[in-house]
């Protein structure tokens, strides 16, 4: 068992957590003006990911270059991991691969302070993510207590097809999934909130 096999069911089944799924947790987060570079970026990358229609298009098209230019807002003060082997406990499956992960250290050669785990939806269902995602930001948990980082009380989620974007908050293994849904066609929105998350964790 790995984090792609976690549904919500199995995160509440295996790990305990509980779940509110009726929160409007970003809806007064002020959207930031992005940089005129990502706009073109965006403008070139999302018809093209969309004619594409892979997981792999959307993931290096729409949601590498948002999250470069997070890193790059908040000048180099946080880390981006994509791709990354993530083992934590295998006896809860919580073991594998995830597609991103945001840290506030700014270490890039190897993962620490992990605060966003970020999943890119399989078969573009959001619902079918949030499970892996949950599972993820579990083992975010664990892993800065075993490291010593327990004063990180707020842990953070994403889940998004490159086109829209879920975001999910964590304290202590009660886990809130905002209510709303979030779109490319706003990416300053999209922006304004991963900045409040990482705000909120520091």
């Amino acid at each position: 068992m790995s984090y792609s096999d976690f549904d919500l069911k199995k995160v509440k089944q295996f790990i305990g957590i509980q779940l509110s799924e009726d929160a409007r947790l970003f809806s007064d987060i002020q959207p930031i003006e992005i940089s005129p570079l990502l706009k073109e970026i965006l403008a070139e990358n999302v018809p093209l990911a969309d004619a594409m229609n892979t997981e792999k298009a959307r993931s290096e098209l729409i949601i590498s270059p948002i999250l470069v230019e997070l890193r790059k807002i908040l000048k180099h003060k946080i880390s981006l991991f994509s791709g990354i082997e993530f083992n934590v406990d295998k006896e809860k499956g919580l073991n594998g691969f995830c597609d991103f992960i945001i840290s506030s250290s700014q270490e890039q050669l190897f993962l620490e302070s992990p605060i966003i785990a970020i999943v890119e939806a399989k078969n573009e269902n959001i619902i079918v993510g949030i499970g892996q995602c949950i599972a993820e930001m579990v083992a975010a948990k664990i892993f800065n207590e075993a490291e010593n980082n327990s004063n990180i009380q707020t842990l953070y989620g994403v889940v998004t097809t490159g086109s829209t974007w879920k975001f999910l908050k964590m304290q202590n293994l009660i886990v809130s999934v905002d209510a709303d849904n979030y779109f490319i066609e706003h990416p300053d929105k999209i922006l304004g909130i991963l900045l409040a998350m990482v705000a909120q964790t520091a």
